[in-house]
């Protein structure tokens, strides 16, 4: 089995009230000049009250002799119908920090156990359509430990995962070339490898 396996059989209208991980919210806003207007955006009713944030992207960067690689994900996502290059993630547990989350996703999704070493301030990840959040948590794997050897995902049922990893240098020649092979690159890890790139031009 394969990510590129799954096929979309249909699409039809979701009533909220059966709606487990969304919801459509309309908000009556006033703008600068006084005048009222209303947005259309959607929700995600998931997040733990004690938490200010719904979930975390992990840059795992594995230790090689040959250089840093970073590890990657390949998924089917249904809205937009295709096999995903992201970087491993999830949503908080009731009680947890955004850095246990981290380091519980990144083992259940990949079975890699890593250190973690920064957080990102909050992210949003489309603020005019919704008000999801995350931090994304940097997280060094010590390829020489013996748990790194054979790592094993504790994927759920649902879950159909293809952990794959690239060289940090090339991410975004090879975010380019997965798009051209008919990938869909989440802007996570587009986004890093221009950061990389800008890098590498201006010097920094």
């Amino acid at each position: 089995m394969a990510s590129t396996d799954s096929k979309i059989l249909k699409t039809e209208p979701l009533n909220g009230e059966n709606a487990k991980w969304t919801r459509l919210v309309l908000t009556t806003y006033q703008d600068p000049l006084g005048k009222e207007r209303t947005w259309e955006h959607a929700e995600r009713p998931t997040r733990p009250q004690s938490s200010d944030i719904d979930g975390v992207g992990i840059v795992a960067i594995l230790e090689k002799p040959g250089g840093p690689e970073i590890l990657l994900q390949k998924q089917f996502r249904p809205p937009v119908a295709n096999v995903t290059i992201e970087v491993p993630a999830g949503l908080i547990d009731a009680g947890e920090t955004a850095e246990e989350a981290a380091v519980r996703e990144l083992k259940e999704e990949t079975g890699y156990i890593g250190v973690v070493s920064e957080s990102s301030p909050m992210m949003f990840n489309d603020p005019g359509f919704c008000n999801t959040n995350l931090k994304m948590i940097h997280v060094t794997v010590d390829m020489s430990k013996p748990e790194n050897q054979n790592p094993k995902p504790e994927l759920e049922e649902s879950e159909f995962i293809e952990v794959f990893t690239l060289p940090l240098t090339n991410l975004y020649a090879e975010c380019k070339r997965l798009e051209k092979e008919g990938f869909a690159i989440d802007a996570r890890v587009a986004t890093l490898g221009e950061g990389i790139e800008m890098a590498k031009q201006w010097k920094l």
